[in-house]
C-alpha cells in the first residue's frame, strides 16, 4: 500500500453529519503522510462547495484533495469537443454550464435531484434519440441521507439508455479511468492503491476489478450482505473508517 482512495458520503459524513470519528481518523491520516484522494460520485455540487461544506462539519478536508466525477467529465467534454446538454443539480450546473452548446450533440446526467422531472428527462431523450451520445457522471442506485437512503443518478440513467436503446459512458466510479487518474495523480500503480467506501458495487467491487485493494466500511448505505460480498471478493471489511485506517496504517 502507497497510497489511499477514501469515498466521502457514508464514509466520514452522511448529509450534514459528521460521522462519529471520522474527524480524529483524518487527522491520523494527515500525521501519517501516506498520499490520500478522497475520490467521489457525489454529483450535486462541486468540489469547493463540497469541500466547504465538510470543513463547516469538523472535517478537515480541501477541494484540491477532492477527485470528483464533475472534474473528471469536464476534461473528458473538452478532450472531445462536445457540446453537451446538461440534466444535473441545479447547485453543479455552474460549474459546467460554459460546456454547453447549440445543437447539443451529447448528454451528461449526474444527480440532479428534484431536476429530474418528466419535461427534463424527455429533452434529454430525444437529445439522444437522435444519435447522441450519453455520458454519466455516476450510476450509483442510491444514497444514504441523514432520513433514509435517496435514489441516485443511477435509476435515470438507465431509464435514458432503456428508451434510447443506448448505453451510457461512465465518468466515475466504479469506471477503470477514474480510479486510474486517481492512482496517477498520486503517483503509484493500480495495485498499490487501496479504496475504502461503504459502497459494496462502485467503491469494493470496483475497485477490486481494476486491480486495487479495497476496504469496506459498515457504515453509510452498507447494508446486510455486502461485508459477505466484499469478503468474498478478496476485499477487507472494517465498522467505520477509524477502524479502517487503523489497521492499515498499524
Amino acid at each position: 500500500m502507497r497510497a489511499l482512495l477514501l469515498d466521502l458520503g457514508g464514509v466520514v459524513h452522511v448529509g450534514e453529519r459528521a460521522l462519529p470519528g471520522a474527524a480524529e481518523a483524518l487527522a491520523r491520516l494527515r500525521a501519517s503522510g501516506l498520499p490520500h484522494l478522497f475520490l467521489t460520485n457525489t454529483t450535486r455540487v462541486g468540489a469547493s462547495e463540497l469541500a466547504a461544506r465538510l470543513r463547516a462539519l469538523g472535517l478537515a478536508v480541501e477541494a484540491a484533495q477532492i477527485f470528483g466525477a464533475p472534474a473528471a467529465a469536464r476534461r473528458l467534454v473538452l478532450a472531445r469537443g462536445l457540446r453537451p446538454h446538461l440534466l444535473v443539480h441545479p447547485r453543479l450546473r455552474p460549474e459546467l454550464a460554459d460546456l454547453e452548446g447549440e445543437p447539443a450533440d451529447s448528454v451528461l446526467i449526474g444527480d440532479a435531484g428534484e431536476a429530474f422531472s418528466y419535461a427534463a428527462l424527455n429533452r434529454a431523450y430525444r437529445v439522444l434519440a437522435g444519435g447522441a451520445p450519453l455520458i454519466a457522471l455516476a450510476r450509483n442506485r442510491y444514497f444514504q441521507e441523514e432520513d433514509g437512503p435517496s435514489l441516485d443518478a443511477g435509476p435515470f440513467v438507465a431509464a435514458l439508455e432503456h428508451a434510447a436503446g443506448i448505453e451510457a459512458e461512465l465518468v466515475g466510479k466504479p469506471a477503470r479511468a477514474f480510479f486510474a487518474a486517481a492512482a496517477a495523480q498520486l503517483g503509484v500503480a493500480l495495485s498499490e492503491a487501496v479504496m475504502i467506501g461503504d459502497d459494496v458495487e462502485s467503491d469494493v467491487l470496483g475497485a477490486l476489478a481494476h486491480g486495487l485493494q479495497a476496504v469496506l466500511v459498515e457504515t453509510g448505505k452498507h447494508r446486510p450482505g455486502d461485508s459477505e460480498r466484499a469478503r468474498a471478493a478478496g476485499a477487507s471489511v472494517a465498522t467505520d473508517l477509524a477502524a479502517a485506517l487503523a489497521a492499515l496504517l498499524a
